[in-house]
């Protein structure tokens, strides 16, 4: 597993302006509410060091599944990832499972589904049935 940014240097460029425009945004929201200014030089170091923060949950998140000996990151390697925070932890837990339970009633629905139109495919060739021995 080798991150995007060691493998293209134009795709970490991508990326970094990304993260960049998007704590411009950022910035100006607070800066609005607060009725403060930020210069661009602290834009410019918030945002990196969001990348490099970014970074380093990528590779932590690679070496979590690695070390359990699978290929694809999974939800069990971002809560370690966030075990430091309790918040953070808690309120990915919380979406974890919510996410899960919505799987859950999808499949319980589908299956219901399914199960009404095999009843009803399987209903009418027994009345034919019925209907033929009278």
């Amino acid at each position: 597993m080798t991150s995007v940014v060691s493998r293209s240097p134009f795709m970490a460029q991508r990326l970094k302006a990304a993260v960049h425009y998007t704590v411009g945004h950022l910035c100006e929201e607070v800066a609005s509410d607060k009725e403060m200014q930020f210069s661009k030089q602290t834009i410019a170091a918030i945002s990196e060091v969001t990348f490099q923060q970014c970074e380093n949950f990528a590779r932590d998140l690679e070496m979590f599944a690695r070390h359990a000996k699978r290929s694809t990151i999974n939800t069990e390697d971002v809560k370690l990832l966030a075990r430091r925070s309790n918040s953070l932890l808690k309120y990915i837990t919380e979406k974890n499972e919510d996410i899960a339970q919505f799987n859950l009633e999808r499949k319980a629905k589908k299956k219901k589904k399914l199960e009404d139109e095999n009843k009803n495919s399987v209903e009418p060739a027994e009345a034919g049935v019925v209907e033929s021995e009278n």
